[in-house]
């Protein structure tokens, strides 16, 4: 008798583990903004104590990233690092990482007097050697990273310091404005500076490249009250260092604002939270900046000083360019095609897998790594960009490379009807098994697409009806084989044996498969996966990976769980935007000390778009709608949409607590549809 009640409780007491641990969920943390937004849609930091500190920043032009590493010291001294990568410049052998980069200091800068008096600028400030103190006062990011500093002992001027890469040359500048801030006439000179280092000629590719450090503007002047005066320096490469070189830093500087103002002019996002429409900004300039004029054509690359004039299946074909497909960006959606047809290359009769990277500027791969299931992620994001870009003549260019990988995953489905790979997106870091839950989920949503696709392509029904066929009888098989209780979640196992969470069971919520969606969100955001910084890519390990945060809180809306989304991308946005690494999605830690990489960008951004705003592409002019909106707001707006080949505003508005208005402004067309909350509406433009 008493066995039998053992046995009981250990039954009720597993049926109530998840509950349990979903009650147990801590409250996020709190958060002490370091950052904070300003009018014009930057952020800046006010130096008022809380240090030390340092942080770092990438920003990238068509020719050059430039990668800044700066912070104050305890006693308030400044440091700040650039590390320039010139994409196009290349070593041999080649390889991902055969672009060439130099890093310069402070103390490598022209040096500048104010009233003869030297100005330090970095961490080697002497008052007892009568040099000038330079304080800073403020630093802010909007694209361009300005630091605002005064001079100490005595005041004379304000110091306006910008960095910034050159739009379309593989340069970058820093310029230096001086503001006269007493009542006297204050004179100012820096020194002319011009450095040169050059490749060794049999390493180079094609040819010597000439790296340039120089002064612009060089030479004394005296600043009235109240006035001012602009010096610059410009870091380049050059394969022809004898040809003149003319620099104009203000022109420069315009030009970079202009393209930052291009990339947020287009797929603006409207709510109620100033967060998370600033966030948005900054991660549509992450997202397309890093976007780079090679030899080949256009490519997007992730940066983070390793991966540049080199694309992945993941980062760009399966991430970026999704997004790039609503944003209207003529570079971003040149990009795109130049990648995908760059992979179509590969494309074979015996169906070997088609590498994972294509680097140099096109002239080589990098498949280290085996199948990472890299197939299924080109099929997807080229089906997905195909639909919602909306100009069938690119879709027929990649019509062939998504057929092609949906026959290579089928011919890849095991006994059990999933899909099998060597290895996994993060390419042996973590176990994966010989079947991974996002492959088969990426090809379930590539099936689904595919279909869509070829009805608007006007294929054999015969076939898109194929592709259905398959897509239901994947998602059984996804279920018997991945679905399972995990750690007493209701959820799925990564791969086979599994028996630890793993922050890619987000995966099947993204692609609409929501039969684990309760088990799985609960997971998710379980003291087990959720930490301080999203979710870590194993339970109880410190490792985290932005990419998976970003496609789980992608997924949570659209499985309905609305205000629990909210709350962990409020958090997460703020900790992003206004905490201590700032203003960009990253990509992982410990592994490459959160860079920001690019592709995290287009995929915080898809937050939005699909799991938001619920759009999914179903033809070249129409798609499914489910808005998911948050209680607390009585309307969003996603407006500027350059998609399904028109452009057009997007507008949901609370109508009354179970109704929403759906309104599409096109030009002086508007069409408006009335929906139940969580229902989903097909809208044709």
């Amino acid at each position: 008798m008493k066995t039998n009640i053992y046995k009981i409780l250990l039954s009720f007491l597993i049926l109530m583990l998840p509950c349990w641990l979903y009650a147990q969920q801590p409250a996020l943390p709190q958060q002490t903004d370091r950052w904070a937004i300003q009018p014009d849609g930057s952020i800046r930091w006010t130096i008022n104590g809380r240090l030390p500190h340092a942080d770092h920043i990438e920003m990238s032009g068509e020719k050059v990233s430039v990668w800044v590493q700066y912070g104050l010291d305890s006693a308030g001294r400044s440091s700040v690092s650039r590390t320039v990568v010139f994409p196009t410049f290349r070593m041999l052998p080649d390889a991902t990482r055969s672009h060439i980069d130099y890093t310069f200091l402070d103390n490598e800068l022209p040096r500048f007097f104010i009233n003869s008096r030297q100005l330090k600028t970095d961490l080697s400030v002497g008052k007892k050697s009568g040099n000038l103190t330079y304080n800073i006062k403020s630093i802010s990011h909007k694209g361009i990273m300005r630091i605002e500093a005064i001079t100490t002992n005595p005041g004379l001027v304000k110091i306006d310091r910008s960095i910034f890469p050159s739009v379309d040359k593989p340069m970058v500048i820093e310029k230096f404005v001086f503001t006269n801030t007493t009542d006297k006439p204050v004179s100012i000179s820096m020194e002319s500076l011009k450095r040169e280092v050059k490749t060794d000629s049999i390493t180079s590719k094609v040819r010597p490249h000439t790296v340039i450090m120089a002064s612009i503007g060089a030479g004394s002047r005296v600043v009235q009250p109240g006035g001012y005066t602009a010096f610059a320096v410009y870091y380049m490469a050059t394969d022809f260092p004898a040809q003149p070189i003319t620099v104009n830093a203000d022109a420069e500087e315009k030009a970079r604002e202009k393209r930052i103002n291009t990339i947020l002019s287009p797929l603006q996002l409207q709510t109620p939270d100033n967060l998370l429409n600033t966030e948005f900004k900054f991660a549509k300039i992450r997202g397309t900046e890093s976007i780079y004029k090679t030899k080949i054509g256009y490519m997007h690359g992730p940066g983070g000083l390793a991966y540049y004039a080199a694309i992945w299946a993941n980062d760009q074909a399966e991430y970026t360019y999704p997004f790039y497909a609503f944003l209207g960006d003529s570079i971003g959606n040149l990009a795109a095609m130049t990648s995908y047809r760059l992979f179509a290359r590969y494309m074979n009769p015996e169906y070997k897998a088609i590498p994972s990277s294509i680097v140099a500027e096109g002239d080589a791969v990098w498949q280290g790594a085996g199948d990472r299931g890299d197939q299924a992620m080109l099929a997807y994001g080229a089906s997905r960009f195909a639909l919602a870009y909306g100009h069938p003549d690119s879709a027929k260019v990649l019509w062939p490379l998504i057929t092609w990988c949906l026959e290579y995953c089928h011919r890849k489905l095991n006994d059990q009807g999933v899909v099998t790979s060597n290895s996994d997106e993060l390419e042996g870091r973590f176990p994966s098994g010989k079947a991974n839950i996002p492959t088969s989920s990426l090809y379930y949503g590539a099936l689904v697409s595919a279909a869509n696709l070829g009805k608007q392509l006007h294929q054999p029904k015969a076939q898109t009806d194929e592709y259905l066929k398959q897509a239901a009888v994947l998602k059984v098989n996804i279920e018997k084989y991945f679905g399972g209780r995990v750690e007493g979640f209701e959820t799925y196992k990564y791969y086979e044996t599994n028996n630890v969470l793993r922050a890619w069971i987000c995966v099947p919520l993204t692609m609409g498969i929501l039969n684990r969606a309760e088990g799985t969100v609960n997971a998710l955001f379980s003291p087990r996966l959720w930490t301080a910084d999203g979710l870590a890519t194993e339970a109880g390990k410190e490792t985290f990976w932005d990419r998976s945060t970003l496609y789980a809180l992608r997924g949570v809306f659209q499985a309905g769980k609305t205000e629990r989304a909210m709350d962990y991308l409020r958090y997460y946005s703020r900790r992003r935007l206004l905490g201590e690494h700032v203003p960009y999605p990253v990509e992982a830690y410990p592994e490459g000390n959160q860079r920001h990489l690019s592709a995290e960008g287009g995929l915080y951004c898809r937050i939005f778009i699909e799991g938001v705003f619920g759009i999914l592409p179903t033809g070249f002019n129409s798609f499914d709608c489910t808005p998911r909106l948050p209680k607390g707001w009585n309307e969003m707006s996603l407006n500027n949409i350059h998609s399904f080949g028109h452009v057009f505003d997007l507008k949901i508005s609370r109508l009354n607590n179970r109704k929403l208005n759906i309104t599409i402004t096109k030009g002086s067309k508007i069409i408006k549809y009335k929906i139940n909350d969580g229902s989903t509406q097909t809208i044709a433009l």
